[in-house]
């Protein structure tokens, strides 16, 4: 008998995004703090999206949205939205246990699966470790998860988004809504005037697109925008600013998340090391990277990470999007809970 067809979907407070297990992958933007009631629609144009869809595979961050006055609430809205997109299909939802629960048994134990994404893709992740310790980063428009792996696992020590932002295994940095004062501090205004994304598009690495108005002032996310937006960081415009100087400050921007995704690495380090009572961590460690902004940690590696004695290089790097498409990459928690739960069926 064949194996039905599993849909995973991935349900963030800004994208939802969905994948199958042969590599068939949709993202799309959704403001989820600002139109909690629109997602059961928004998620059924989705899924509608692969109309060969036999069941559900979930996992979530959406529920942290200030949109919900608990992440209890989140939860039940959530898998409420996608009951209602489901058309009757089979829900298995991701908890941090390792396994696949009911929709009704995720509502009952609702921390086991809010922010459960990055466990799922760690999961999936840890086979591109050949069974050596390894650490999946995986850097998005918003955050950045660094995970450890052991044999193929999971070993955060963290499980709740508020314990991973203690070990330093969730970096709050990301490739498009993180705001620039948040990155560069007290160097610059202290006002949403501009997003990672505007240096990012400054520095060529990411493409324009008019029609995103999806940024800080509800501009296009164009060049000439973006020096603009820039530019007002550092008490500007873009008459008393040169593109030249906007792009210099993105190129901080740059320098500083390089830096702050460095610290978690070296974090996770400490927790291998910690594992495998181990002063230093054994040659050979491997690094599996996804995420929409992989660029930023193929930036990372080319420049040299140093951890413990060594300087790891892109030469020790399995990258995702090489490995499964940009596309893929991008849904990567989506695209691992549709594998985790093909493969468990079979």
């Amino acid at each position: 008998m064949a194996t039905p067809t599993v849909l995973g979907l991935d349900i963030g407070g800004a994208n939802l995004k969905a994948a199958t297990r042969d590599k068939r992958a949709a993202s799309v933007p959704f403001a989820l703090w600002k139109q909690p009631d629109k997602l059961p629609a928004a998620l059924a144009d989705l899924v509608a999206k692969f109309p060969d869809a036999e069941e559900l595979a979930v996992t979530m961050t959406g529920e942290l949205c200030d949109c919900f006055e608990t992440k209890r609430d989140g939860v039940a809205a959530i898998l409420a939205a996608v009951r209602f997109a489901s058309g009757g299909r089979r829900i298995r939802v991701w908890s941090t246990d390792g396994v696949f629960v009911t929709a009704d048994e995720a509502k009952a134990d609702h921390l086991k699966v809010a922010a459960a994404n990055w466990h799922a893709l760690a999961t999936f992740a840890g086979q591109y470790t050949f069974n050596r310790p390894g650490i999946l980063i995986d850097t998005g428009s918003t955050t950045t998860d660094v995970i450890p792996l052991l044999h193929g696992k999971p070993m955060a020590r963290g499980r709740t988004d508020r314990e991973r932002l203690r070990s330093g295994e969730l970096v709050y940095t990301g490739v498009r809504r993180t705001p620039v004062a948040a990155v560069l501090g007290s160097t610059v205004a202290a006002e949403y005037f501009a997003t990672t994304h505007d240096a990012y598009l400054l520095l060529g690495k990411v493409a324009e697109d008019p029609a995103d108005r999806d940024t800080a002032d509800g501009r296009p996310a164009t060049l000439p925008f973006a020096h603009a937006r820039l530019a007002r960081m550092i008490g500007g415009d873009a008459e008393t600013v040169t593109r030249e100087e906007a792009a210099g400050l993105a190129e901080e921007v740059m320098d500083k998340q390089i830096r702050l995704i460095e610290y978690g690495i070296a974090q996770a380090g400490g927790t291998l090391r910690s594992i495998l009572r181990a002063s230093e961590l054994p040659a050979g460690v491997r690094f599996v990277v996804s995420g929409s902004g992989e660029f930023v940690l193929r930036e990372l590696f080319a420049r040299g990470l140093k951890l413990d004695r060594d300087v790891v290089g892109l030469g020790q790097v399995r990258s995702l999007t090489d490995q499964l498409g940009p596309a893929v990459s991008a849904c990567a928690p989506a695209y691992a809970v549709a594998v985790l739960a093909a493969e468990s069926r079979s």
